[in-house]
């Protein structure tokens, strides 16, 4: 197979077996909308501040949710015999794929669930849309490198959190910072540095995925 077709077929078999799986975006979807529900459950009216603060927290937890089970899930045996029919730059592009398409429709769940029960203070809509996709490529590109490399050791979940921080809270940052603008709570004409950032931020992370993956797939 070709290095395209490698990729199709890898993430049509994420897709199926997250189907066969269907509990565990199961389990994050009740998790967004309960947590949605006890935010406004917990305010008269939702300031402005805590629904932004508080929507990224919650796609945060779901993108470790969702994203951590990538690597770490994956059998040895499962692992060997992709070793021996698939490219390694072919696997890790994969799961980048899916795991961002995956978390852009949970993002857009969780902004839908957020509008409808705690209200939508967003004034500047596709800059929020666009903040969106550059947080969930930005998550999805991380959770899913920083689990291939905890799946190389026992205790997986510890180092994919002391590996993810450092990186996470820039990316977290900056995605806080844009998303005040959105809300109308900044003026900041120059957020457009923020968005450079937040590409650079994903590109350099896709770059060291590149170069770094096909010596633990060696491993």
């Amino acid at each position: 197979m070709n290095f395209s077709t490698q990729i199709f077929h890898l993430i049509k078999k994420e897709f199926i077996l997250e189907w066969r799986q269907r509990y565990a975006l199961s389990g994050i979807l009740l998790y967004v909308l309960a947590t949605v529900f006890i935010v406004y459950s917990s305010f008269v009216r939702v300031p402005d501040t805590a629904w932004n603060s508080t929507f990224w927290i919650i796609i945060l937890f779901a993108s470790v949710n969702a994203i951590a089970k990538s690597f770490i899930g994956e059998s040895g045996n499962r692992t060997l015999y992709y070793y021996s029919l698939m490219n390694p730059y072919a696997v890790i592009l994969s799961k980048m794929i899916y795991n961002t398409l995956l978390l852009l429709i949970l993002c857009l769940l969780c902004y839908a669930a957020f509008s409808f029960i705690a209200g939508n203070p967003v004034q500047n809509t596709g800059l929020f849309y666009l903040i969106l996709f550059l947080g969930g490529t930005g998550f999805s590109i991380t959770f899913t490198f920083i689990s291939a490399i905890a799946a190389k050791s026992k205790n997986n979940a510890t180092l994919m959190a002391i590996l993810s921080f450092p990186i996470i809270i820039p990316i977290l940052m900056t995605l806080i910072n844009l998303s005040a603008n959105a809300l109308g709570m900044i003026k900041n004409t120059a957020y457009t540095n923020d968005i450079l950032i937040l590409i650079a931020i994903d590109l350099i992370l896709v770059g060291m995925a590149l170069i770094l993956f096909p010596f633990l797939w060696r491993d």
